[in-house]
């Protein structure tokens, strides 16, 4: 999956300019069927628009080392090939999530939803796995945003089932 990436900044006069217009190369995998390609990433709130700072021009998708960032954010699109190995995982994140071709299903608790082209998502640190049962790929826009660990009970939940 090849994602063009075209990042914006300021030259030194303050103009706005395109800094980045590339084929991103921040491409891995954590699962077999699930390939990611990280597009940008920042750290610590509020996040540096200034000049280059912060801008992850160079490292900053690398940055990433795990499914988040800590305080921090994550963009990334996500190819579920049919049949996707299972993956079932929480995060300590909000997780905001566009659909942008395909369906999948992801599995909650007990409950099962059906997402397809144009759906869109908010996951707020629940414990899910995603399952392409169609025959197409099924590509999803992410971006994660650090938050605190789901407590309930006084308890923080685990991060796998």
């Amino acid at each position: 999956m090849k994602i063009r990436r075209v990042v914006t900044a300021h030259d030194g006069g303050g103009r706005a300019v395109v800094a980045v217009d590339e084929v991103s190369r921040d491409v891995v995998s954590f699962r077999p069927g699930a390939t990611i390609t990280n597009i940008w990433s920042t750290a610590g709130f509020p996040v540096d628009n200034s000049g280059l700072a912060d801008t992850g021009l160079v490292d900053g998708a690398r940055e990433i080392t795990g499914t988040t960032r800590d305080g921090g954010t994550v963009f990334r699109i996500i190819e579920y090939a049919p049949g996707v190995a299972p993956r079932n995982h929480r995060t300590n994140s909000i997780d905001y999530a566009v659909v942008l071709s395909g369906e999948i299903d992801m599995e909650l608790d007990g409950t099962v939803v059906t997402l397809q082209a144009g759906d869109v998502l908010v996951q707020r640190g629940t414990i899910h796995d995603w399952i392409n049962r169609s025959q197409a790929p099924c590509v999803i826009a992410f971006v994660l945003i650090d938050a605190r660990a789901v407590e309930h009970g006084g308890k923080i939940l685990a991060a796998h089932g």
